[in-house]
């Protein structure tokens, strides 16, 4: 499996970012793939994510009203992450992440940095 993640980089607090994250390699059509975050000094924490049987998802309270994660229906296995209202809280590596039937596979993680 890969998972190939963008859209990180530099913003200031308020504004707003789109990640994405393509995955690749694999063929099974069970699964979740989202986001994690991890800032210095801190644990990896989930942000988001989305099942691919029924499009369920999952936000951490402290991104709900805030971000919104999609599947785009055209680019088949791609996701993205809307981050509105971004704030200097938010600042961290964020990483793609897809887990089947338990095992998680990761992406390389991508800077998302919010000035205050």
């Amino acid at each position: 499996v890969q998972l190939q993640a963008s859209g990180g980089g530099l913003v200031q607090a308020g504004g707003s970012l789109r990640l994405s994250c393509a995955a690749s390699g694999f063929t099974f059509d069970d699964y979740a793939i989202g986001w994690f975050r991890q800032a210095p000094g801190k644990e990896r924490e989930g942000v988001s994510c989305i099942s691919s049987s029924d499009g369920s998802t999952y936000y951490a309270d402290s991104v709900k009203g805030r971000f919104t994660i999609s599947s785009d229906n055209a680019k088949k296995n791609t996701v993205y992450l809307q981050m509105n209202s971004l704030k200097p809280e938010d600042t961290a590596v964020y990483y793609c992440n897809q887990r089947h039937w338990g095992t998680d596979y990761w992406g390389k993680g991508t800077q998302v940095t919010v000035s205050s």
